[in-house]
């Protein structure tokens, strides 16, 4: 089995849900014979956010660089940013990590790509709804990606910064959500909407949302728990 090692801390109620849930799910691969071995590197997310507020990508950057190189110096063998807005400089230390680097934006895309969608919305922190690090990749796939106007942008992005990160989930803001996809639904003919933050599963899923929703963090985590990323004949269950 490879050691996993997480990037984490952006913010810390989606690093335990990565925690938990490569747990429970490798666990139940293996017939509940192992637990996989996971490093976690938990960056300070208010640290973290005043780079990306700041638009300084290189101090960033080098913030992240630290901890996946700390990662790699513990053994992890694969290695994942647990936030996708710390995927606005993944290009930038990808380049230099020598190790599987799975990227959200690229497992989402081919998620989406796979389940045949053309037109879907995009929620997510303001950075990941204004920039195109996330986008791109679905775009690249021709995909178009809709995002609500800039009033409803900053909407979304109080909930989360302010309730989400936090793991406060309330009623009126779960409602507020929906209203939102609704809207893009019916003005913009949305197929899906990209949940781009890994809070916003906290909220909103398939069962509640106006349209099918693309779980970065759940696709995220299939990735990394898929059999690539194990060396086979580890243990019972893994081809």
């Amino acid at each position: 089995m490879k050691k996993i090692g997480l990037v984490g801390g952006t913010g810390p109620e989606s690093t335990l849900i990565y925690y938990k849930e490569l747990n429970r799910r490798i666990n139940e691969r293996s017939g509940g014979t192992d637990f996989p071995e996971i490093s976690i590197e938990s960056l300070n997310l208010n640290r973290a956010l005043r780079y990306v507020e700041k638009e300084q990508y290189e101090e960033l950057a080098a913030y992240v660089s630290q901890a996946i190189f700390n990662l790699e110096k513990s053994g992890a063998q694969v290695i994942a940013l647990t936030a996708a807005t710390m995927h606005i400089i993944y290009d930038m230390v990808a380049q230099n990590v020598d190790i599987p680097f799975i990227s959200i934006p690229e497992a989402a895309a081919e998620y989406a790509a796979s389940k045949g969608y053309h037109r879907v919305g995009l929620l997510g922190t303001i950075f990941t709804m204004e920039k195109d690090y996330l986008s791109k990749a679905f775009i690249s796939r021709g995909i178009e990606v809709t995002v609500p106007d800039p009033a409803t942008r900053v909407l979304v992005n109080e909930r989360i910064s302010k309730e989400l990160e936090y793991g406060v989930v309330k009623e009126a803001t779960v409602e507020e959500l929906q209203s939102v996809i609704q809207n893009m639904k019916n003005e913009h003919g949305i197929e899906a909407v990209i949940l781009g933050c890994t809070e916003l599963p906290l909220a909103l899923n398939d069962e509640n949302s106006p349209v099918p929703c693309i779980e970065i963090m759940e696709i995220h985590i299939d990735r990394l728990e898929e059999p690539a990323c194990f060396i086979p004949g580890s243990y019972s269950g893994i081809p």
